[in-house]
């Protein structure tokens, strides 16, 4: 990090801090704020923000070499607020989408654009991170774009996954769509030396390309003409699946019940999307979602709506999803 600011060295069982002209930091009040900062221990290089109202307020390396980042709480929370707008504003975008991606499927063999909406497809129905081939490579997990074809299989209509998610979290995903699964049958059943990759589509001349993280979202911004990523579908799908179970959820008679159902519904999520809660909490659900729960409000209406269709045979997978989204961005607008 660049600039002026505080040096942390170890000392004992415990840490030194340093101040710009390399004087110990001894006043409670500095001290206080650096700790309230909760670094982690294993960080090495760190730099601190001399300033209390600094955005950015620490720096360090990770034990993987990874440069990480603390920034101020009131800074976060504008920023955090600022994405759940626009992914809402996303969320307003899917049907035209889902409509470019339905087109996509319609096309016949293994060509891009097929196998390209088929990875929206997934995105939409199955919260799976992206990926990257540099987790991949150095960590051994893997996100969408780098399932390999031992990872899937298929059974009529539905498609499984299992596989070793960021962070080491082993991952199972069932998803029951006809198109995907016809894809995904193709993609299975492709020559031996046409890679071990999952998604690869087959260009003009023949040849067989691995689809990759920066591919994928580069077709999202191109069916969308907007600023999409692949992570907005999964914040987005997070705050959905959060208001769903907020609204499940008997109404709590007492503030400590209704703190058990929102840390029920967290975790609930995390396991659907698989991560931990904390993550969760921090960075993929809306908080407006938990804030109308705690004021009455919940998407329980659309909900019940939805299961009465279903439950009569009046409405598919797909059409339950579309009711309750739009309850949801109903109830984020409010």
């Amino acid at each position: 990090m660049h600039g002026p600011g505080y040096r942390r060295r170890r000392a004992g069982r415990g840490f030194a801090y340093y101040d710009l002209d390399g004087s110990l930091v001894k006043d409670d009040e500095r001290l206080d704020r650096i700790r309230g900062l909760a670094i982690p221990p294993a960080w090495k290089d760190v730099w601190i923000c001399p300033w209390p109202n600094g955005h950015i307020q620490a720096t360090g390396v990770d034990a993987a070499g990874r440069r990480q980042y603390r920034y101020h709480d009131q800074w976060r929370a504008r920023r955090d607020a600022e994405k759940h707008e626009r992914v809402l504003d996303i969320a307003r975008q899917l049907p035209d989408v889902r409509d470019a991606v339905k087109a996509g499927l319609r096309t016949r063999g293994l060509n891009r654009d097929r196998v390209l909406a088929t990875a929206i497809r997934l995105l939409d129905l199955g919260a799976f991170r992206i990926g990257s081939e540099q987790y991949e490579e150095e960590n051994g997990t893997y996100g969408l774009a780098t399932l390999k074809r031992a990872h899937v299989s298929v059974r009529g209509e539905r498609t499984f996954y299992s596989y070793t998610a960021k962070g080491g979290i082993d991952r199972e995903v069932e998803i029951t769509d006809r198109p995907v699964a016809t894809v995904v049958r193709q993609l299975l059943e492709r020559p031996a030396d046409a890679g071990e990759d999952l998604l690869a589509y087959q260009t003009e001349d023949g040849e067989w390309r691995d689809v990759t993280s920066a591919e994928i979202n580069a077709y999202l911004k191109e069916i969308s003409g907007a600023e999409i990523t692949a992570k907005d579908f999964r914040t987005w799908t997070a705050t959905v699946l959060m208001a769903a179970a907020l609204a499940e959820a008997p109404p709590p008679a007492t503030k400590t019940a209704r703190k058990k159902v929102v840390s029920a519904a967290y975790k609930q999520v995390s396991e659907q999307l698989g991560n931990t809660p904390a993550v969760c909490k921090a960075s993929y659900v809306d908080p407006r979602v938990v804030d109308r729960f705690e004021h009455g409000e919940t998407v329980a209406q659309a909900l019940r709506a939805a299961d009465e269709a279903l439950s009569s045979g009046g409405m598919a997978d797909r059409d339950t999803q579309k009711v309750l989204e739009q309850a949801v961005c109903q109830l984020l607008s409010a």
